[in-house]
């Protein structure tokens, strides 16, 4: 089924605001430092931020530690501190699983790292092949290019499905990331997940998982692909499952052609487009067979429901609301700003 926004009455507070303009005002209104939440945050959460650990990641040294990884192994297990793990710019061929809670990958706003590794689904299996795997609850990144580095695949290689970034962590949050790949980019596995100012680019299905997450001004390019494109196969298995994507105040964008916004991965996906600016890269039916959902308001030559396939409900104010504030997530118990040093 597809769902259709009607026209929303957003409300004070955690909602999203409908004019793009106003969201970073209103971010760092909600979303302030640890320091400055008191009792809102959870007790875990504030007791991790209250005297963070800063670990410097440099090639070539004149850090602490030459790779990420190394920089990573030297947290304890079972780390209850927040842990700032500070990249240089450069280009650090690296798979890192990490498995520890309250780590941030932080690298320079101006001039980003590239964390860059060629797994594939043949010699990893799909999820696994990530380039970043974060396991453990309470990551968070900012100011990185992650790539995957694998051949686009050609229809014709077995196993060329290449993730860059895997988060099946929960109450993880992204910032100003890169994320390049081709087929399964993105692996937005489990748990609540906050993306915000990212770029996420892909062919088929590259935004993947059973995560229930918000992409906030998040920008969308689709690569073209001869075979097909698809940007979201979310994986809901039941009406029941609290889990799904809502994407607000982004850009779906990229020379592909005929791409849909979602297609069915399992039976009851739940994919979500708010206040969006689609281009023509968008397929007239917008989604593929039994895919769910795309709201109203958004714009773009992308953005017409005149073509789109007959299986269509228009949401209620009531029903539209849950998707475009961040209690969607229950961000205001963990999520913080973009970390600083």
């Amino acid at each position: 089924m597809v769902l259709l926004f009607a026209p929303l009455v957003l409300s004070q507070g955690t909602q999203i605001p409908a004019q793009r303009s106003q969201v970073n005002s209103w971010f760092t209104s909600i979303i302030k430092p640890a320091k400055q939440r008191g009792r809102t945050l959870d007790p875990d959460v504030a007791k991790a931020e209250a005297n963070p650990k800063i670990i410097k990641v440099k090639k070539g040294g004149g850090g602490n530690f030459d790779t990420i990884t190394k920089a990573i192994a030297s947290v304890p297990i079972g780390n209850n501190k927040r842990v700032i793990i500070s990249i240089a710019p450069g280009v650090y061929k690296e798979k890192i699983d990490r498995n520890k809670p309250f780590i941030t990958l932080m690298g320079n706003p101006k001039n980003m790292p590239n964390v860059t590794f060629d797994g594939t689904a043949k010699k990893y299996g799909t999820v696994d092949s990530a380039t970043i795997i974060a396991f453990s609850s309470y990551f968070v990144a900012a100011y990185l290019n992650i790539v995957n580095s694998s051949p686009h695949p050609n229809g014709k290689m077995q196993g060329a499905q290449a993730v860059a970034l895997r988060v099946p962590g929960d109450r993880s949050a992204i910032y100003n990331f890169n994320l390049y790949g081709f087929q399964d980019t993105l692996c937005d596995d489990r748990g609540n997940h906050f993306y915000k100012n990212c770029n996420i680019r892909g062919t088929v299905d590259f935004i993947f998982g059973r995560g229930k997450s918000i992409y906030l001004d998040s920008d969308i390019y689709v690569v073209p692909d001869p075979r097909l494109t698809v940007i979201a196969a979310q994986a809901r298995e039941s009406s029941s499952e609290d889990t799904g994507y809502s994407f607000v105040h982004g850009r779906v964008y990229g020379p592909a052609k005929g791409t849909f916004l979602g297609r069915a991965w399992s039976s009851s996906p739940r994919v979500v487009f708010s206040y969006s600016n689609m281009g023509k890269v968008v397929n007239p039916a917008g989604w593929s067979h039994n895919n769910q959902t795309k709201p109203s308001q958004c714009t773009g030559e992308g953005s017409s429901t005149s073509k789109w396939v007959p299986f269509a409900k228009k949401l209620t104010d009531k029903e539209a609301k849950q998707f475009i504030t961040l209690d969607f997530i229950g961000a205001t118990k963990w999520l913080l700003p973009p970390p600083t040093i």
